[in-house]
């Protein structure tokens, strides 16, 4: 195995081949589109639309055209390309899967969604199962996004509990002008993989609505592995006024998964059939000087789980299936106001209502037609921030908050954060900033299956930062480096139970993470572009699926009726293991292309791994080698 210094040059030669290459080509090309530069304007730093240079913070940005030009079915591919630093396991083509086996697993910076560290929103909701605490990535979709915004770092002082590591954020689509848009995608490629996707956009004077629906399937690249997806959404909007706006959405998803097991000890049976749906309703204002919302949501799910057994261990069929039901429900508030030049201060409540129930339900033995509870429980929270903007002079940006976060069981939680935004010259950004995440301890954690501990207490960290970005080229090249260290304590582990036999969840865990995060991109000329970004992690306590070194370049090209892109993604020191220690190290190629046929007709295809790499993200789950997809995009 390389080590990691030979690794990390590797990585940085490769950024700066890829980089250089870059500049040579605009200095060949003579033709052109100059572009104005244009500020990025987000909300999920703050509650309110933010120009992102007055954020202390980082936040990355993929638009709609980023979505689309991946041609993916999941978001989440196109979070692992795009976000340095940001990781997303995968175990087949299609499909992540709850439960054992289960891939979808996000991880920003070494913190893991899995673990409840790293918080999926919705338009500003929190997207997660009340019992178990963590994101469930089949519901991420791309036809739900008009945009994705990445809070790299602790966002707990906005978002609370969960936020510990960072938020994703989705922001949902909407239609900007008068008409009626009706978009339809349909693929097909290996292993009997099909996709599909309607979507309808209408606005009409106040009156904007749209609605998706989606139908998913493969056969999986391994026997036992198939995977099948419902999915619809819809959202309605209505302008009361010039200055007041309310909206109310349903997603809907369903899907039957299938695992098989590793490789070295197949698996039969391990089925699983998921239900999970989100609504929300929101009134928003919008003034000169001020603007706000409140804003209800309500997340459920539906789980029904057949572990499986495994035949070369002697296993037979379990007597027992898994079943659980949870929600989540909240009340958010918040208004940010501007009481004079260059200062912006924003007040929240927000209020959430998680857990659920889960039992086994026996089918065959001597319980037969019986059930047995595992777990009853719902908690509070109840919260109130403070959050203040201030520029100071042309060229300084002073940020800083406070939550006070209210737990039912645990108590009081004080969150704050900090920073500066230098405004130099030449569009040059420098950002410092000091930041705490925590969260709570889950319902499973505490309550559910041997080793539970419901005397848990909140684990907590400290994030420093400093982020350099640059803007060049009126606005065609912009690059940033961020460095940052990450302080952790009282993480939630399963050890040796002190007071008696068997194993216990204790706040005995650390997290000391260091790296470095590279991002760039540059558009040549109007047929050219290229993209790229490169992660360093060190963590002294590794943890699975959190690669040392992630390395990803890309390019595209329009002309015509022709559109290509392709990148290469770099892989380096990903734990699959860590007792015994197993890493893994691998190179991925993908390329996609369309061509409009017609004014309403695309004709489109991709490939995957097409270099036919064979490694592992999970371990003994062996990742599919090269696989390829082709179909049509029609508009109407």
């Amino acid at each position: 195995m390389r080590s990691k210094r030979t690794v990390f040059f590797i990585g940085l030669i490769s950024f700066s081949i890829f980089f250089v290459s870059g500049n040579l080509l605009a200095q060949e090309s003579n033709d052109y589109e100059k572009l104005d530069e244009i500020r990025e304007i987000v909300v999920t730093g703050t509650r309110n639309e933010t120009d992102v240079r007055h954020l202390s913070q980082t936040v990355t940005v993929i638009d709609r055209s980023a979505i689309e030009e991946a041609m993916q079915p999941s978001l989440l591919p196109v979070l692992s390309e795009q976000v340095p630093g940001l990781f997303v396991t995968s175990r087949g083509i299609m499909g992540y899967g709850v439960s054992n086996g289960a891939a979808g697993g996000i991880s920003l910076r070494g913190l893991s969604g899995s673990s409840a560290r790293l918080m999926v929103m919705i338009d500003g909701h929190p997207q997660y199962a009340g019992i178990f605490g963590h994101p469930i990535s089949d519901a991420y979709q791309s036809f739900l996004a008009d945009r994705i915004e990445i809070l790299r770092g602790p966002a707990s002082m906005l978002y609370g509990s969960n936020a510990m590591g960072g938020v994703v954020n989705i922001v949902t689509r909407k239609m900007r002008d008068d008409g009626v848009e009706t978009h339809f995608h349909v693929g097909y490629g290996s292993y009997n993989t099909v996709e599909t996707e309607m979507t309808n956009r209408i606005r009409k004077g106040r009156f904007s609505s749209v609605v998706s629906g989606s139908y998913n399937r493969t056969d999986g690249h391994r026997a036992d592995m198939a995977f099948e997806q419902y999915g619809g959404y819809a959202k309605l909007g209505y302008e009361v006024t010039k200055n007041w706006n309310m909206r109310g959405d349903v997603n809907l998803t369903h899907f039957n998964a299938s695992y098989p097991g590793p490789v070295s000890a197949p698996l039969l049976d391990g089925d699983q059939r998921i239900t999970r749906g989100m609504t929300s309703l929101a009134i928003e204002n919008s003034y000169e000087n001020t603007s706000g919302a409140i804003s209800f949501f309500y997340n459920w799910g539906n789980h029904w789980i057949n572990d499986g057994y495994t035949p070369s261990k002697g296993e037979g069929p379990q007597d027992a299936r898994f079943l659980s039901v949870d929600n989540m429900m909240g009340v958010s508030l918040y208004q940010s106001t501007q009481f004079f030049r260059g200062n912006r201060i924003t007040v929240g409540l927000d209020w959430f209502r998680y857990g659920g129930r889960a039992w086994n339900e026996y089918v065959s033995g001597e319980n037969a037609g019986s059930t047995s509870d595992l777990v009853d429980k719902q908690e509070d929270e109840f919260a109130g921030y403070i959050d203040l903007r201030q520029d100071v002079f042309s060229w300084l940006t002073f940020n800083a908050g406070i939550r006070g976060d209210h737990h039912s069981r645990v108590g009081m939680e004080w969150v704050p954060q900090g920073g500066l935004a230098f405004h130099l010259p030449k569009s040059m950004e420098l950002k410092a900033s000091v930041s705490k995440g925590f969260r709570y301890p889950i319902l499973r954690e505490m309550y559910m299956f041997p080793p539970q501990n419901p005397d848990l207490q909140p684990e907590s960290m400290w994030n420093y930062e400093l982020a350099f970005s640059q803007t060049l080229k009126d606005g065609r090249l912009v690059y940033g480096v961020n460095l940052f260290y990450i302080n952790g304590k009282n993480l939630i582990l399963t050890l040796p139970n002190p007071n008696g036999s068997g194993m216990l969840n204790q706040n005995s865990g650390k997290i000391k993470n260091a790296g470095v995060e590279v991002q760039a991109a540059y558009r040549i000329d109007r047929h050219w572009s290229v993209d790229g970004n490169y992660s360093f992690l060190h963590m002294e306590y590794p943890v699975i699926a959190a690669p040392g070194h992630k390395l990803y370049a890309g390019a595209s090209f329009s002309s015509g009726r022709w559109h290509v892109a392709t990148g290469v993604q770099y892989i380096a020191d990903l734990y699959t293991q860590t007792s015994p220690v197993v890493t893994e190290d691998f190179v991925l190629w993908n390329l996609r292309a369309s061509y409009r046929a017609a004014r309403w007709l695309d004709i489109w295809a991709r490939g995957e791994n097409l270099l036919a790499q064979s490694y592992e993200i999970n371990a003994g789950y062996p990742m599919p080698r090269a696989t390829v997809m082709a179909g049509f995009n029609f508009r109407f």
